[in-house]
């Protein structure tokens, strides 16, 4: 999936060599550490100083970035929502990937899986932070994508929803033998994928737990 070679990145982040290629990944480490710029290198959203990242043995800097980010599809910490209703919300990764709208049944069959007991012409004004979260969720799971990149997903919820949500996203991963590539500060989450641990500090890779 990916491997990285001599990646630095201004005073952030300087990676040696870092292979990945587990169907779920945990990325963890303290705050501040490079996590998130690490993973926003890997849909070029940030691009390395020096180095090379290859994504199923090709250079991404020489990928489009439209075709790159189709296949490699990111959801922040900040729930980000648009205006309309919640099916244009879910739409709307879609199009910007210019793919073809999804049907109704299946945008209900996504709010079930992620329990947002929404409709599709709810407004999204008067969402709580977790709602919000669960309606980036969908969308994103929408797209299908093969490599999904989780800068700590379910930041805003509660820990019982979050450990639905996530056991929920890691089987749809699983089931349609996709990619997830996760940060996360819980060591509940974490410690479920022990064998595909990435743990980074001070910008490196200090441990790779893989099995």
């Amino acid at each position: 999936m990916f491997e990285i070679r001599n990646i630095k990145f201004r005073n952030i982040l300087d990676i040696k060599f870092l292979n990945i290629d587990k169907p779920i990944t945990c990325v963890v480490g303290p705050s501040g550490s490079g996590k998130t710029t690490l993973l926003r290198m890997l849909n070029r959203l940030n691009v390395p100083d020096d180095g090379v990242i290859l994504y199923n043995n090709k250079d991404i800097s020489k990928i489009d970035t439209i075709i790159l980010r189709r296949n490699v599809v990111m959801l922040g910490q900040t729930p980000v929502i648009y205006s309309g209703n919640i099916e244009d919300n879910l739409q709307i990764g879609l199009e910007f990937s210019k793919k073809l709208p999804a049907s109704k049944s299946r945008m209900k069959e996504i709010l079930e899986r992620v329990e947002l007991n929404k409709k599709l012409t709810d407004g999204c004004g008067n969402l709580s932070g977790g709602e919000k979260q669960r309606l980036c969720l969908a969308r994103v799971m929408l797209m299908d994508a093969d490599t999904y990149l989780l800068d700590e997903p379910s930041a805003a919820l509660d820990k019982d929803t979050e450990q639905f949500i996530i056991d929920n996203f890691s089987k749809f991963v699983l089931e349609n033998n996709k990619e997830l590539i996760m940060i996360t500060h819980s060591e509940q989450i974490a410690q479920k994928y022990n064998n595909s641990i990435v743990r980074i500090e001070n910008g490196e890779v200090v441990k790779s737990y893989y099995e």
